[in-house]
């Protein structure tokens, strides 16, 4: 790979970290909690990624900048046909010329900007329902744990991944007859009685994510279509399956919220 390659792959990775920083869109990969490290990160690859361009650049001289060569245009016009000589023998049919597996060499380092520069262009959605029933779910036991009862006389707003934990605590007890609010997206409908809503947990990053999924069953009206991210009102329902249930009240469609993951 040459000088040039190297350096504008990481100006152009320092590029795309901050784009997808100050856009915000990094959420979508990563907790958002390391925003300040990507910024940093970017930044630093960019000026480095830049500074390598420059020098690679300016390394880069042709002869007609050569002073001894500007001065003598004989010799400029023989050190031109040396070139062309060797031009033609580094394309010969054998190319064992080492200037030409160089320059094979170069070109196919070109290669390598074609998936940052897609990236750059198009910017890849969240995980969402594609991946819920082809990867890890959340397998939430009790171990022991009890949850205090939630206060009654008002909705709880509370995570999915929460929900399920205490629905596995002493067959949800902890609920009673409070109301709580679950956001999610729309993980498969129609699923027997309701559809299924489920967020993912990432510890790190969307490499490691798992999801946490409920039932919604009760909803009046045709259900959200998939990966559509709704906002869920209700009261636990039991769990009849694997999957604890929840019985809907109410339900309003939301937009995608900035941090997707729990």
């Amino acid at each position: 790979m040459s000088d040039e390659v190297g350096a504008t792959t990481v100006l152009l990775v320092g590029a795309l970290l901050l784009r997808l920083t100050l856009e915000g869109t990094y959420a979508r990969y990563v907790k958002a909690g390391m925003y300040p490290w990507l910024l940093v990160a970017g930044f630093a690859l960019a000026v480095l990624g830049l500074f390598g361009v420059i020098r690679a650049l300016a390394a880069r001289k042709p002869l007609a900048h050569d002073p001894a060569l500007a001065h003598d245009p004989a010799l400029a016009h023989d050190a031109g046909l040396a070139h062309d000589h060797h031009h033609q023998h580094s394309e010969s049919p054998r190319g064992t010329s080492a200037a030409y597996a160089a320059l094979r060499s170069e070109r196919a380092g070109w290669l390598l900007l074609a998936p940052v520069i897609a990236l750059l262009l198009v910017t890849p959605p969240a995980l969402g329902s594609f991946g819920v029933d082809r990867s890890t779910v959340v397998d939430v036991t009790s171990d022991g744990q009890t949850f205090a009862a939630l206060p009654a006389g008002r909705t709880v707003p509370m995570t999915l991944l929460e929900f399920d934990q205490r629905a596995a605590d002493h067959d949800g007890a902890s609920f009673g007859t409070t109301q709580v609010e679950l956001t999610g997206f729309v993980a498969r409908t129609p699923d027997g009685d309701g559809f299924r809503l489920a967020r993912y947990q990432i510890q790190c990053c969307a490499a490691d994510a798992v999801a946490a999924v409920v039932r919604v069953v009760g909803a009046s009206g045709d259900p959200p279509a998939r990966d559509q991210w709704v906002t869920v009102t209700g009261t636990f329902h039991g769990s009849p399956g694997e999957i604890p249930e929840l019985l809907a009240t109410s339900l309003s469609i939301v937009g995608t919220p900035g941090d997707p993951y729990e």
